[in-house]
C-alpha cells in the first residue's frame, strides 16, 4: 500500500474541508472509492472531478507509489 498526498482544488477543497491530506491506497480507483465512501458532499464532487497523478491526467486505474501526489480537480465554470 502506497502513502500519497491528496490535494483538493476549488469545490473539492470545500467538500473535503481541507487543502490536502496523506492517505494510503493501492491504486487510484481504491483511493477514489475510499473518498466516495466518506459521508458528506465529497463523494459527488469526486465523481465529477478529473484526477491527476504527479501532474498527469489519469483516465484508467493506476497503481500508486509512495510519495506520489494525487490531485482532485473539479470542473470549473467561466473563463
Amino acid at each position: 500500500m502506497a502513502e500519497v498526498t491528496v490535494r483538493y482544488w476549488a469545490g473539492a477543497r470545500d467538500a473535503a474541508g481541507r487543502d490536502d491530506e496523506r492517505l494510503a491506497a493501492t491504486s487510484v480507483q481504491a483511493l477514489l472509492a475510499e473518498l466516495c465512501a466518506r459521508p458528506g458532499p465529497l463523494a459527488e464532487v469526486v465523481r465529477r472531478s478529473s484526477v491527476l497523478v504527479d501532474g498527469l491526467v489519469v483516465r484508467d486505474d493506476l497503481e500508486l507509489l509512495d510519495g506520489q501526489t494525487v490531485e482532485v480537480l473539479p470542473p470549473f465554470a467561466g473563463g
